[in-house]
């Protein structure tokens, strides 16, 4: 079996005095996609901030690779993407604009590799409109064409179905699934019905990491 990625030990967390969740512990594996779940409220956003290394109110423990994360925390940034809920785009940037910036802290890409990557989620042709004039989907679709281009082993994906329509959706199903066969691992949230095979679950206010 192979060595998680990252492990969750007891996780507990309170937000305006009230406890989102307790004794939270789960392993997120290679090769694997897991889907937190649970009724609006119950912490799945704060969850992946959590795992993400931005929100710091929280006790238990997190190991990274079988380490302390905050010990080896230059490791786990390297090789961690996360995108959260808001997009982060610019509007008066270009797709083009934002998606080399988006990927300027990581590695210097080419703009030929960009350009590609924005095709792939479909905004061939906006490349260079502004985004402020692109509609909430295609704003999304910009920060997804991280997706295409990321080699990050562990990638945190909060809501990332907002506003993509059906087309869309089933362009990144099969991504996750393709990023799971390549021996990725992703951990996401969503409202949409996701249901891939093998998925692993994590169930806030439930039980823990239940797979199908």
């Amino acid at each position: 079996m192979s060595e998680p990625l990252l492990q969750a030990v007891d996780l507990e967390c309170e937000r305006d005095a009230r406890l989102l969740f307790q004794n939270l512990s789960f392993s997120i594996l290679p090769g694997t996609v897991t889907r937190v779940e649970g009724p609006n409220g119950t912490g799945k956003t704060t969850l992946l901030r959590i795992l993400a290394g931005l929100n710091d109110a929280w006790s238990g423990e997190l190991l990274w690779c079988g380490q302390a994360r905050h010990q080896n925390r230059e490791s786990f940034l390297r090789n961690t993407l996360y995108i959260g809920h808001r997009p982060g785009i610019k509007p008066l940037l270009t797709p083009l604009e934002n998606l080399r910036a988006l990927m300027a802290p990581r590695q210097p890409v080419p703009d030929q590799v960009l350009l590609q990557a924005l095709a792939g989620t479909g905004l061939a042709g906006y490349e260079h409109v502004p985004c402020r004039n692109l509609s909430a989907g295609q704003q999304r679709r910009v920060a997804l064409a991280r997706l295409l281009i990321a080699d990050e082993p562990l990638w945190l994906l909060d809501e990332v179905f907002t506003a993509i329509d059906a087309a869309g959706v089933q362009a990144i199903e099969a991504l996750l699934q393709q990023r799971a066969a390549e021996g990725g691992a992703v951990l996401v949230t969503t409202h949409h019905d996701l249901d891939l095979p093998g998925m692993k679950r994590i169930t806030l206010g439930g039980e823990v990491n239940h797979e199908r």
